[in-house]
């Protein structure tokens, strides 16, 4: 029999792991409903027709969809194949055309109805048009669930992972992205993450540089080279700049973009007197002042607040503030969160006019810094805290006693199931990295006491009930 394993993407979790994973989540949690954030859940699957072109091209290639199934291929005796991909081998090396992915599309939605979520934010924006009569505006939610994208796994990026996101629908003030800035600190904060660099930047600035330079047309195709100068630096973005037609001169123009540098006041300076000519450009510009003045105002505690103008991310939905977190400079990761302002998300399922502005946290990466910086503390992994050891039934039902007693005052607290060898149980604590362990005998039993050992320093001492509550605590 072939060894059982797990799909490509996707991981188990051990107790450990799932303990630190669950102290991550507390902590987010925790600032979310702080900050009035409310929960909600959605299913872990949508119709296809919710999910499909929400993305662009390569979102809607990454979707999990799902095999009609039930009684769906009950009655048929076959569903007939578009014409066009007629003797198509789709496992073959056969270039597929234009006209043949087209209806092997269609073909997909006769087989296909639904699909595994992509993100939180689509199902988020279908949530508040079909309930909207039964919300009160502005709405804060927070959602903390998985999601799925058929993307090539790599470090920090798995097929299956969870999203924990907050938004704000309802609201145009630009109170909130001051207020969101602040979430994200007060989590890292909480979680001794220092470091951690909030990056900021305005869509309406990104469409007033393409503005002045003479490049609007190519708004898209300018900011994805742009937001790529961190990997491919200044002459490999210029190469593409041209790749994807801009001029030469308009690629003079966005030169001062390559060497942005300086305080915020002083790179807010510089937009202005680029993007002067620019309303949309000036009118980013002064958003990101709001936002970056009253920030500094209200202090931050661990993050460090930096406008990148390089910033591109979302431009499919961002229309005001982009935001981008990026773990400490001691850490070699990606982005550890992100988010932005969307003016009319909700607008794809018939909701105009519903501005929003939401942030994700990126558990898994986060996970992975906390890890690398040993950051996690001790007591998050710990689980039970001392183990009875089971002499026999009548020596059982006295240690089940004290046990119920312990976890009502909070002790975690656990029964050896097996009247086993000594030396066998005493080997199972260890191994469960158990501090403590309880004989209890004829002769306990007699006194109503128990014998209690320090596993670590091998100590042991008959104590009440009392006294053995207060030292494992």
């Amino acid at each position: 029999m072939a060894k059982p394993g797990i799909p490509k993407g996707t991981r188990d979790f051990s107790p450990s792991e799932v303990a630190k994973r669950q102290y991550i989540i507390g902590a987010i949690k925790h600032h979310f409903e702080s900050f009035g954030f409310q929960p909600i859940e959605t299913p872990s699957f949508e119709n296809s027709e919710t999910l499909m072109g929400k993305y662009g091209e390569e979102g809607d290639r990454l979707i999990f969809k799902i095999l009609n199934s039930g009684n769906f291929f009950f009655d048929k005796k076959g569903i007939e194949l578009p014409q066009s991909l007629d003797g198509l081998l789709v496992n073959s090396a056969e270039t597929i055309s234009t006209e043949q992915l087209v209806d092997l599309n269609r073909f997909t939605s006769k087989i296909s109805e639904k699909a595994l979520r992509y993100d939180l934010t689509v199902p988020f924006a279908r949530y508040v048009v079909q309930h909207q009569n039964d919300i009160e505006f502005p709405f804060k939610r927070y959602q903390i669930q998985p999601v799925w994208r058929a993307d090539r796994p790599q470090k920090g990026r798995y097929r299956e992972f969870f999203q924990c996101d907050a938004d704000v629908v309802g609201s145009t003030s630009l109170w909130q992205e001051v207020e969101l800035v602040q979430l994200y600190d007060a989590v890292f904060t909480t979680l001794g993450l220092n470091g951690a660099t909030i990056k900021i930047n305005n869509r309406k600035v990104l469409s007033g540089i393409a503005e002045v330079i003479g490049a609007k047309d190519k708004l898209i195709d300018f900011t994805v080279a742009l937001d790529k100068l961190d990997k491919i630096g200044e002459d490999g973005v210029k190469k593409e700049m041209l790749e994807k037609g801009l001029t030469a001169d308009a690629i003079d123009k966005v030169q001062p973009l390559f060497n942005f540098t300086g305080s915020i006041d002083e790179k807010l300076h510089k937009l202005s007197e680029l993007l002067a000519t620019s309303a949309e450009g000036t009118k980013g510009v002064e958003e990101l002042r709001f936002i970056c003045d009253n920030v500094a105002e209200l202090g931050l505690g661990k993050s460090i607040l930096d406008l990148d103008v390089t910033l591109a991310r979302g431009l499919n939905y961002y229309t005001g503030a982009i935001f981008e977190v990026s773990a400490p400079k001691e850490v070699a990761l990606g982005s550890i969160g992100g988010g932005g302002r969307y003016d009319d998300l909700t607008g794809i399922f018939g909701l105009k006019n519903m501005s929003g502005v939401g942030i994700s946290f990126g558990l898994d990466r986060i996970y992975l810094v906390l890890e690398e910086l040993g950051l996690f503390p001790e007591t998050v992994t710990e689980s039970t805290k001392v183990l009875f050891i089971n002499f026999g039934e009548k020596e059982a039902l006295y240690a089940l006693k004290a046990i119920k007693q312990l976890r009502e005052k909070g002790v975690k607290a656990e029964l050896y199931p097996d009247n086993a060898k000594i030396g066998k149980q005493f080997t199972h604590a260890d191994k469960r990295a158990i501090p403590f362990a309880v004989l209890t005998g004829d002769s306990e039993i007699s006194t109503t006491t128990f014998t209690l050992k320090n596993l670590a320093t091998g100590e042991q001492e008959n104590v009440t009930l009392d006294v053995l509550l207060e030292k494992i605590r």
